[in-house]
């Protein structure tokens, strides 16, 4: 018997964000993933992982694998907090940087969880709990949007001046050939249509697409998908959109969802069974992403020579492959 919506969405919920955040899905590394396994993260086979010696590897499919932490803890040279929605790009952007700067070779520790979420762990003093498992480890720097970067800049918990890079734009994600039809922003008000949105507690993307949604439908759209469809449980909100949206479409449970345009070109590109809906630049928000040095980062330097690479030519090569575009500061913001 088909199980009711209300009570299969608590279910991802629940399985999601333990999973997501630390305890999910992925092949053993000894064997090659099966087609169902490789839509789990992590995805990139392993490449998000910096680590020299990986000693025995122990990953199962949706149970256990710590999706969102990357490399060795246990003498890192530099240790980044990157907001999740380019988790993607830190595999070849910790590649390059290490071929330029080999004394950190190996020796790089992130964390991709959302920008609310890394911000609630450094006030924790870099403590986390994720499962069973609880660490400390302390950032030289922090990666988010712009205006998120100089308010921490302006509350002391990060070290000015706040270093701009590159910017984003949204896109509609959707399952395969689209098989609601879904054309635009406006679509996402149909009550039949399932959504999976980001928790604006915590997910900065959030506020960007209430912006476009309004922009739009004006305010009755915005509340339509982030109040009305909420209550009703037709939008479910994530709490870590980079890994939940593309699981929910994939697995049936929702039918759209808003994310940055990078992130569905790198579902694309992995070859998982989903597309994107492209929105108009005059319905479009564009994000400047941004990063600084933590207040009493235990590596400064190191943090100095990660902020100079992030905005080199080398890099935003690697962003284009996304679909990132350029900073402009002389754009308007």
């Amino acid at each position: 018997m088909t199980q009711p919506r209300t009570t299969r969405m608590n279910h991802w919920r629940s399985v999601a964000f333990f999973l997501l955040c630390g305890i999910q899905a992925a092949a053993f590394a000894t064997s090659a993933p099966s087609a169902q396994e490789s839509v789990f993260p992590p995805w990139q086979n392993g490449r998000n992982n910096d680590a020299l010696n990986r000693g025995f590897e122990f990953t199962v499919p949706e149970a256990d694998v710590l999706a969102d932490f990357h490399g060795d803890l246990s003498a890192p040279k530099l240790v980044l907090f990157v907001g999740g929605n380019y988790f993607f790009a830190m595999a070849p952007l910790v590649e390059r940087f290490e071929k330029e700067n080999p004394e950190y070779r190996g020796r790089i520790f992130w964390e991709t969880i959302p920008p609310g979420l890394l911000v609630k762990q450094i006030k924790a003093g870099g403590t986390i709990t994720v499962g069973n498992m609880t660490w400390t480890v302390k950032p030289d720097a922090y990666f988010a949007g712009l205006k998120k970067v100089e308010g921490l800049i302006a509350d002391g918990t990060l070290t000015g001046p706040a270093v701009p890079y590159v910017t984003n734009k949204l896109a509609i994600l959707v399952p395969q050939g689209n098989p609601k039809q879904v054309t635009s922003l406006s679509d996402l008000g149909r009550s039949d249509l399932r959504l999976a949105m980001p928790n604006p507690e915590f997910e900065g993307v959030a506020r960007q697409i209430k912006a476009s949604l309004e922009k739009v439908g004006g305010a009755p759209l915005s509340k339509a998908v982030y109040v009305d469809k909420v209550k009703s449980g037709v939008t479910v909100l994530t709490h870590i959109h980079h890994r939940q949206t593309a699981l929910f479409l994939m697995h049936g449970d929702a039918d759209a969802g808003v994310v940055w345009k990078s992130e569905a070109i790198f579902q694309e590109q992995a070859g998982h069974p989903l597309n994107h809906v492209d929105i108009p630049d005059a319905e479009n928000t564009t994000a400047i992403y941004a990063g600084a040095m933590v207040r009493g980062a235990p590596h400064p330097a190191a943090a100095r020579k990660w902020l100079a690479f992030i905005r080199s030519p080398s890099a935003f090569r690697i962003f284009e492959r996304y679909g990132f575009m350029r900073y402009d500061a002389k754009a308007p913001r």
